[in-house]
């Protein structure tokens, strides 16, 4: 007898024993284990998903469109409606700001006085949009149909058709795209289209795409006035734009989007005119900036602070910030400021929006944040002047073209614009940058030896 001959007959005893010892299912057993299913399948459909930044790009102007300190200040001599006194205002805004001589604007503002008809709106909306997209799709080799949304973002030129279905005829998008033409919320819209993107991405299926698109259009706002709240914008505002596209697939992305807070003061009478546009007392149409704007802009930042610092800060800073809440309150006599948290354990990066000198010291002594982290925003403002909501994609990519970003960096964003809104968002780092041909190609060698101090 072989040994397989004698262990057959065994292992099949045993086999016949051990069904006879299962048993059979109980339906409480089964209720239990569907339940199990559904829940867990509920679970996975129902968690929000994960968006992430794939790339973005930056527009970059071509020289010939660069518009120095002494030709602004030429033109403004030449105007007929800007007497001395309102000249010598211009220069002084001018000199204070320290903008570099390498600021950019639209072909409207070469001429005396600058001219945009719609024609000319149009084309500076071309000149900006589409090459920044090429750019972006180009880098990531994205082809068209995988975009599924596409989210502009324009305050103060809306067109018919928009600047959205501007897009979708030049690079022939596929005909179920959806598309949203954002306008009128000013320098706060792009992380307000960032958050519409991913908002849009949790309804739609795993993996899609959404482009966005941030710019302003400012030929067609120039003012034509001596309002001095009126003129601020034509002496800061620039030629700006940015393209990004995001994801709800990790595949190829460089940073996932850790949190988005948006907080809108609207409904106060001084935060919802700070920012306003109107036309003067002789009929000229332009943005009037309130003298109330930097105590709005500190509240409506107060406020976005208090709904985002427990998503971000470690424990040790938030029961710090409840030590000395609480101590204030029951110590009513104690004279001790408020507990300002260091952000800086939350986050390696600061991008604040560079509207002004004066914005970015303002929030930098309110966040108690160092020269060193409001580098890249003093000196985007210093290089490329006010670019509105693009201005936090030049910072980002200001401070990976100084090879500073690492993977797991976090970076906070920081948005303000007309409404009165205050937008933040915190990005985790994927994958660092190995591009150094974006907005900063051409200066890193000059902004490389200069201090964050200079450019105050």
């Amino acid at each position: 007898m072989t040994l397989t001959a004698a262990v057959l007959p065994k292992v099949a005893q045993w086999l016949a024993a051990a069904h006879e010892c299962v048993t059979q299912p109980s339906p409480i057993h089964l209720l239990v284990v569907a339940l199990l299913i559904v829940t867990a399948t509920a679970y996975l459909a129902l968690r929000p998903k994960t968006v992430y930044l794939v790339d973005y790009a930056c527009f970059r102007p071509r020289s010939n469109f660069r518009y120095t300190k002494a030709t602004f200040f030429e033109h403004a001599h030449l105007s007929p409606f800007l007497d001395d006194s309102t000249t010598n205002f211009i220069a002084a805004i001018l000199d204070r700001s320290n903008m570099s001589d390498q600021t950019y604007v639209p072909p409207a503002f070469g001429y005396i006085e600058p001219y945009c008809g719609l024609d000319e709106a149009r084309a500076e909306a071309e000149l900006i949009v589409f090459p920044v997209i090429d750019d972006l799709l180009t880098k990531k080799r994205i082809n068209n149909n995988a975009i599924g949304v596409l989210i502009t973002n324009c305050s103060l030129f809306c067109p018919v058709p928009s600047i959205s279905d501007m897009i979708v005829n030049r690079y022939k998008l596929r005909d179920d795209l959806r598309i949203v033409n954002l306008s009128g919320m000013a320098c706060s819209a792009s992380l307000t289209a960032v958050g519409l993107a991913s908002n849009m991405l949790q309804v739609m299926p795993w993996g899609s795409h959404v482009l966005v698109v941030s710019t302003e259009i400012i030929g067609p706002s120039y003012y034509a006035g001596d309002n001095r709240s009126m003129l601020l914008g034509n002496i800061l505002f620039r030629m700006s734009g940015a393209a990004k596209l995001l994801s709800t697939s990790r595949s190829k992305a460089r940073f996932r989007l850790q949190y988005l807070t948006r907080t809108i003061t609207a409904a106060n009478n001084d935060a919802y005119r700070c920012v306003y546009q109107e036309e003067d007392e002789k009929g000229n149409l332009g943005i009037a900036l309130s003298r109330e704007l930097m105590n709005v802009a500190e509240d409506a930042l107060k406020a976005n602070i208090m709904a985002t610092g427990p998503l971000v800060l470690p424990a040790s800073e938030l029961l710090k910030f409840l030590f000395f809440y609480v101590t204030k309150k029951m110590l009513f006599w104690w004279k001790v400021g408020p507990y300002i948290p260091n952000f800086s354990l939350a986050f390696e990066h600061f991008c604040i929006h560079a509207g002004g000198p004066a914005v970015i010291t303002s929030v930098q002594h309110g966040l108690n944040l160092s020269n060193k982290h409001v580098e890249q925003s003093r000196m985007t403002f210093h290089q490329f002047g006010n670019q509105m909501s693009a201005s936090v994609w030049y910072e980002l990519a200001y401070i990976e073209a100084k090879g500073q970003m690492k993977k797991g960096n976090k970076v906070w964003m920081i948005g303000f614009g007309a409404g009165y809104e205050c937008n933040t968002a915190g990005w985790v780092c994927i994958q660092p940058s190995s591009d150094v041909d974006g907005p900063w190609a051409n200066y890193m060698d000059h902004h490389s030896t200069m201090s964050p101090t200079n450019a105050k």
